[in-house]
């Protein structure tokens, strides 16, 4: 493959990270340059949204929304397969992806903004990549800056919980789903290397790229490796993901899959996304929804379109293969179904 991209991301950054991954499973040639949202250079040229990653194609576009740009490659190049051919573990995969990309991120912000020392630490390595590169050379100068810089990021990012609704009263079940999650992934990943089998699938980019940022992180760092330790082989090797055979069916993951649908995706992502929807419509200013018989109550702001937006892509995902009675039977049992009607 002689075509080059660039990805413009971060490390930091989740959604770039889970591009990266990607695109070194499918073995596409390309570069990667740490950047972020700006009006000059190759973002300004290229870029038409705020976000990263940034996928510059070898025909000159420019390609944003980590799951829209998987969803053009996986066309593009189908070999080595991300997704299943079973309509059903297909949008199985799909849906893992946008709980990750949508709820196990408030699982990675919310750890890296809470505590001083995670404030700290997330905001130096920010710091770190904002820095021109000639100034690396005069250290002085270079921590002078790099700690100005750091103690900007701190109080911007620190107040911003309410982006993602982490508050006094919901952090609890933040944390709660957080713990949830690692316990149901590290009992699945226990009989095989990857979420659907032996090779990645567009639920092991999304779920890793969350997870893997919040290892990067003191407190979710240690809390994986102090109680979900047996996750760190799968966290490692999804950096470099390779095809090591073929997706597995239904029946054979269906023992320690269906309870993180039950719990994670049906119990809580599912209700909360559908709870926002609602309110974003009715133009409310605080959504709250009832999650394992606690009240998840938070302010409402621009950043949760993005929320409404992944919702009804899922529902139209859905509504293409609502007819396969493998699928029927799954969501109904989980009881994901009735948030995707």
């Amino acid at each position: 493959m002689t075509e080059k991209y660039t990805l413009i991301g971060a490390d930091l950054s989740p959604y770039s990270i889970k591009v990266r991954s990607y695109l070194r499973y499918k073995g596409i040639n390309h570069v990667w340059k740490v950047g972020g949202p700006s009006k000059k250079g190759d973002f300004g040229k290229y870029g038409k949204l705020p976000i990263v990653p940034l996928l510059i194609t070898p025909e000159g576009e420019g390609w944003q929304d980590s799951t829209p740009i998987m969803d053009k490659l996986e066309e593009k190049y189908p070999e080595p397969a991300a997704l299943p051919d079973d309509p059903a573990l297909k949008f199985l995969s799909q849906l893992l992806e946008e709980y990750a990309d949508e709820w196990a991120n408030k699982h990675m912000f919310h750890y890296r903004w809470k505590a001083e020392a995670d404030q700290n630490s997330a905001s130096l390595r920010l710091a770190e990549t904002r820095m021109p590169l000639w100034m690396r050379y005069i250290p002085i100068v270079n921590s002078v800056i790099q700690a100005r810089i750091a103690t900007m990021i701190k109080q911007r990012m620190s107040g911003r919980g309410w982006v993602i609704g982490s508050n006094e009263k919901t952090e609890g079940r933040i944390e709660d789903s957080f713990e949830s999650l690692l316990g149901l992934l590290q009992d699945h990943l226990a009989s095989r290397n990857y979420l659907f089998g032996a090779r990645p699938s567009y639920a092991d980019f999304g779920l890793w790229g969350q997870i893997y940022n919040a290892w990067t992180d003191p407190t979710a760092r240690q809390i994986i490796e102090q109680q979900f330790s047996d996750l760190k082989p799968w966290l490692i090797r999804m950096e470099k993901p390779r095809p090591e055979g073929e997706f597995e069916s239904w029946g054979q993951l269906q023992a320690t899959l269906q309870p993180l649908l039950e719990i994670e995706v049906a119990g809580t992502f599912l209700p909360w996304t559908h709870a926002i929807t609602e309110a974003m419509n009715a133009g409310a200013e605080e959504v709250s929804v009832n999650l394992f018989g606690e009240a998840f109550t938070h302010s409402i702001g621009g950043p949760q379109k993005y929320h409404v937006k992944s919702l009804a892509v899922l529902k139209q995902k859905y509504a293409a293969v609502a007819s396969n009675a493998e699928l029927d039977a799954i969501l109904t049992s989980t009881g994901c179904k009735q948030y995707l009607i």
